[in-house]
């Protein structure tokens, strides 16, 4: 049981801090080593999300670097402090201590959060500089109760507050805060050979009237960003049904669903017999859709094989400089057509750093957005094109060769009766040609959001999180090569890459990556 809860006697001075250098932090950026760690079963599913080589935490490291190179980095910046005299209140972590009002913002009774709705009845900024607890008491069961002095006008000297030991341990620890917003497991990059030997399909039925078969279907399309649906009705309400699962369609000027057919002069080229390159879809909008589906009802033609590849797998290989140029430098994408007319610019790679104690500065992916067939005339901006564009064009080019190489390019033939799902912001798909000339292809298609798969899949974890930590544990003994039964103690996770670090041999030796088998 945690300690009790208690008003410190400490007082945090007015003064202002000005100009605060922090230290030099001295670490390794290079080590493409995977880093195992161990959690216990409940904290596995909420580890950060899929992560960047170390040689690419560092902002201020722009070069490659060798082999066991140390980067100094020198972080500092002018912050300027306000910080408000207050009473702090010490929880059960005595080195953590808790302005007032961070704790008054998170009261849960029904005068703060509407029973109905379970939104706030208050803003933030309405509670006073000057509130501090007046009266904490302690309950047998771990629970605090704070009355407060200066409440916010209107509450009175009778409100209080009340936080169970559950919800203080979730709400005050950054693990558990984590883990109460569902963080999903990092992404499993993937090979050709990886995705072949992994890829899940789920029957239809089961994923439309199972609620634990849907959830594995959302678990899989975090976890690979693509799954198979089987045994799907041929009717062209399928997709939308299929979608429903997952929450609201996403509804855009090609329609709530679309047929993807060849049809004499298309007004996009998806609708042609032609082969179709590796590419994402809306890139031309601000916030693109997050998953596509694709049912196959019809498909008898000669060729038309559908096109994988997981673009964060290519993007972990990329050398910290061609990174850099991705991740900074916007690409123009354009749908003019038919009476519409969509433009937006995006970087190829959007990362973000991610703080924490135990991952400092260390970027994530976000999306990958690459769509050559969308893809509008370059801008020419202040400053030379021919200094700029030349080692953008370079950074693109090695991109480009990654997603395209063979090991990496997943085919498949989608059948009647099928349906495939896939994460529009991960995975690119294409197709081959085919000959429309003899036989039919004729798919239906439908988009989600991300916010909507989300919201669902947060729902279904609250439920079904074992059954997560079962899945996850599953690729865990596949990597480490144990078989069943499985072992009663945790084992180290490594969620990450397919590749594996390997040593040139010679003067020029020099760590590189390959597939694992």
């Amino acid at each position: 049981m945690m300690q009790p809860v208690r008003l410190s006697t400490r007082l945090i001075s007015g003064a202002r801090i000005l100009s605060r250098s922090l230290p030099i932090i001295r670490r390794s950026v290079c080590s493409s080593r995977p880093q195992h760690r161990c959690y216990s079963r409940s904290a596995r599913l909420h580890d950060r999300a899929f992560a960047f080589p170390t040689g690419l935490r560092d902002p201020a490291s722009r070069n490659a670097p060798t082999a066991n190179q140390t980067v100094d980095i020198t972080e500092s910046s002018s912050i300027q402090e306000d910080v408000i005299t207050s009473d702090l209140i010490e929880t059960f972590d005595p080195a953590a201590t808790w302005h007032p009002a961070f704790l008054r913002d998170m009261c849960g009774c029904t005068r703060c959060r509407d029973p109905s709705s379970t939104q706030k009845t208050f803003q933030t900024t309405d509670i006073p500089e000057e509130i501090k607890a007046r009266e904490v008491e302690f309950g047998e069961d771990g629970s605090v109760n704070i009355t407060w002095e200066n409440d916010i006008p209107g509450f009175g000297s009778d409100h209080v507050t009340t936080f169970s030991e559950t919800f203080l341990h979730q709400k005050l620890t950054r693990r558990s805060a984590a883990a109460a917003r569902f963080e999903p497991p990092e992404p499993r990059l993937w090979s050709k050979r990886r995705i072949t030997n992994e890829l899940q399909s789920i029957a239809f039925e089961d994923y439309m009237n199972d609620e634990e078969a849907l959830y594995r279907a959302l678990f899989f399309l975090n976890l690979h960003g693509l799954l198979l649906l089987k045994g799907v009705p041929e009717s062209e309400m399928a997709v939308e049904d299929i979608t429903s699962r997952m929450g609201t369609l996403r509804d855009t000027f090609y329609g709530r669903t679309w047929d993807v057919k060849s049809v004499p002069e298309a007004k996009n080229v998806a609708y042609t017999h032609q082969y179709l390159g590796l590419h994402m879809d809306l890139l031309y909008m601000a916030n693109p859709p997050g998953f596509q589906l694709l049912h196959c009802l019809k498909n008898t033609c000669e060729g038309g094989s559908s096109l994988f590849s997981d673009s964060f797998a290519a993007a972990v290989q990329l050398s910290p400089a061609h990174f850099q140029q991705l991740s900074e430098s916007k690409v123009g994408y354009q749908y003019k057509n038919a009476g519409e007319h969509y433009y937006f610019e995006h970087p190829v790679i959007e990362a973000q750093i991610y703080n924490s104690a135990a991952r400092l500065n260390q970027k994530v992916i976000k999306h990958i957005n690459y769509s050559p067939p969308f893809q509008a005339d370059h801008l020419h901006r202040a400053g030379s094109q021919a200094i700029t564009f030349s080692p953008f064009l370079n950074a693109l080019r090695k991109f480009a060769a990654r997603v395209e190489d063979p090991g990496y390019l997943y085919e498949y033939k989608m059948q009647e009766g099928e349906c495939v799902i896939f994460n529009n912001r991960r995975v690119l798909h294409g197709r081959r040609q085919f000959d429309a000339t003899h036989g039919e292809r004729w798919l239906k298609g439908a988009y989600v959001d991300t916010d909507v798969f989300m919201s669902r899949f947060r729902v279904l974890n609250e439920k079904y999180e074992l059954k997560g930590v079962e899945l996850l544990e599953d690729f865990v003994d596949r990597d480490l090569g144990i078989s069943a039964p499985k072992p009663k103690t945790p084992k180290p996770i490594n969620y990450g890459s397919p590749f594996k670090k390997k040593e040139r041999k010679g003067p020029m030796k020099k760590a590189f990556v390959e597939p694992v088998a």
